[in-house]
């Protein structure tokens, strides 16, 4: 999906320093994958179109770290065509989260301008095949690592401030019991995300980094995500095409794709920028707020629960109903097709077809007295669909950057219908996300949609109980239960690990249906609230 941050002091000073030799680029293929499902990469044919849409964009290409805007750069380069509109998703081949804690400041801030700076990937250098680094490097620090490099300003985010650790019951995590060790607490003090198209260019990047920063840092926790093999490129663990909805960012996209919805202001994922009325420091300008998320996903009990519980829809086959209701808790088909447009059965043209797989606002005026509060055939209440959502809902958006992490299903995990216990197989979604605001962004999608029992509003009438979906009457609809939370990261806040959740809205063919969810088919193993800096800022104020 995305992976890197930062740049340097003035215009062509940072130009020159971000194209040394390094930069030089003899690379024949790119770092990022490029499913169909997804808007295609940019060529070199067309890199001429680059500065005039930097300008027109008034935004510091070189100084905003890659990781964050890169999708939205696809699409100011392909301006002739409609298949590339600025929504990426799992772009990344390989990449590490390195996370480290800073132990010698002095040393850390010494080494920031002149050797740290000129390795991180700005926007620009990601366009092209050409100027794409054998390894892109982002960093990101948090509030404590700020603090350790005695920054004490205020970047007007509450949540940053408090820290994930602290916001865990908040946001639905059952205490920090599964957390990774290194993330209970607040030790975390930065994040280094290194992405390339092997495992031995991450890794020799990253022996560079903790060469030049020695025994100032240590090293707390990493990740190793990786695009999933063969026709699997660009899929989660579950199987579900990812990545398929994002927003449109004023300045960056030319050509809306059909369903992404309006231009949003660059202020809602960058700081400083137009459309952040948020009081920021100067020198956070062009920064943003990155939400990192480490979230185990047991593939061989969400498949066997699938196989217990299949639809019973005439028509289709006993796997079409295993796959009709996995579709249902997702949202999308596995190909990426949305329920909204194809509701029994994947449709796999659709699901690659970037021009229409997104093209759906929950609304069918084409069905006499459509209402979506009541009406069973279209599914709402899932993992993708609620990012849908985000399109059209002001103020709540985000934009998504994750990659799976982990090894395939093994044969005898498959067999045995259960996740091994070895955490060299652990496997899931190193899930990541940019907003300007994280209150409004991250936590308001997960406290008030995912992890609200009465969402999809409308079909939520009732008072919340504790873990019971109640029913209601609705007249001529009879009985409609509240849906519950969301089948696949939802949970009731302050329940224990694996309690019962119940969720309905799942059976096209019977409102009442209740499904008993009685294992956390995503477990949170923990994360932390970072700020992506601009690169001048390692220069300038981080490092003085």
């Amino acid at each position: 999906m995305k992976f890197s941050y930062l740049s340097v002091l003035l215009a062509f000073a940072i130009q020159s320093v971000h194209a040394g030799p390094q930069y030089r680029s003899t690379r024949q293929s790119s770092i990022l994958i490029n499913p169909d499902a997804q808007p295609g990469l940019p060529g070199p044919r067309i890199q001429s179109a680059v500065p005039a849409a930097n300008h027109a964009a008034t935004l510091n290409l070189n100084d905003i770290q890659g990781d964050i805007l890169y999708a939205y750069q696809l699409a100011i380069i392909h301006q002739s065509s409609l298949t590339n509109g600025g929504r990426i998703g799992m772009k990344k081949k390989k990449e590490m989260f390195f996370f480290f804690s800073i132990k010698d400041a002095k040393t850390f801030k010494s080494k920031l301008p002149s050797k740290i700076a000129p390795l991180i990937t700005n926007t620009n250098q990601l366009l092209s095949v050409d100027t794409q680094p054998t390894t892109a490097v982002n960093i990101a620090f948090s509030h404590t690592g700020l603090l350790a490099l005695n920054v004490t300003d205020n970047l007007g985010d509450s949540a940053f401030t408090g820290g994930q650790f602290k916001d865990a019951s908040s946001i639905g995590d059952p205490g920090t019991s599964q957390w990774v060790p290194g993330f209970a607490g607040t030790n975390v003090h930065g994040v280094f995300l290194l992405a390339s198209d092997t495992v031995k260019n991450v890794h020799d990047e990253l022996a560079r980094i903790k060469s030049i920063l020695g025994n100032s840092i240590s090293e707390i926790h990493r990740v190793h995500g990786a695009a999933r093999p063969g026709d699997q490129e660009g899929h989660e663990h579950f199987g579900f095409m990812d990545g398929i909805s994002q927003p449109a960012v004023q300045g960056f996209t030319q050509q809306v794709l059909p369903g992404q919805g309006d231009l949003l202001p660059a202020g809602e994922f960058l700081v400083g920028e137009s459309g952040d009325s948020t009081t920021r420091p100067s020198w956070a300008k062009g920064g943003s707020f990155l939400v990192f998320r480490q979230m185990q996903q047991k593939v061989p009990e969400f498949n066997k629960y699938l196989m217990d519980h299949a639809l019973n829809v005439p028509g289709l086959t006993q796997q079409e109903n295993v796959d009709l209701l996995g579709a249902r808790f997702i949202g999308r088909w596995k190909s990426g097709a949305p329920i909204d447009l194809s509701s029994l059965r994947d449709d796999p043209s659709l699901g690659n077809d970037n021009t229409r797989n997104n093209n759906f606002t929950f609304d069918h005026p084409d069905i006499p007295g459509f209402d979506i509060a009541t009406n069973q055939t279209f599914e709402l209440d899932a993992w993708f669909a609620e990012y849908k959502l985000t399109t059209d809902e002001p103020d709540h958006h985000i934009i998504r950057a994750g990659i799976p992490y982990g090894p395939e299903v093994t044969d005898y995990e498959h067999t045995s219908n259960a996740s091994s216990t070895d955490p060299s197989l652990e496997r899931g979604l190193a899930f990541v996300a940019y907003q300007s605001n994280i209150n409004t962004g991250f936590r308001f999608l997960q406290q008030a949609w995912v992890n609200n029992a009465n969402f999809f509003f409308g079909k939520a009438i009732l008072p919340i109980s504790t873990h019971s979906a109640s029913l209601i009457s609705l007249g001529p609809f009879s009985k409609i239960p509240r849906p519950g939370v969301d089948p696949i990261i939802g949970r009731s806040v302050n329940a224990p690990a694996d309690t019962p959740r119940n969720v309905s809205g799942s059976d096209p063919l019977n409102s009442t249906h209740i499904f008993t969810l009685d294992i956390d088919f995503v477990v949170s193993r923990g994360g932390e609230y970072f700020f992506s800096p601009p690169i001048s800022a390692l220069t300038g104020a981080l490092a003085v």
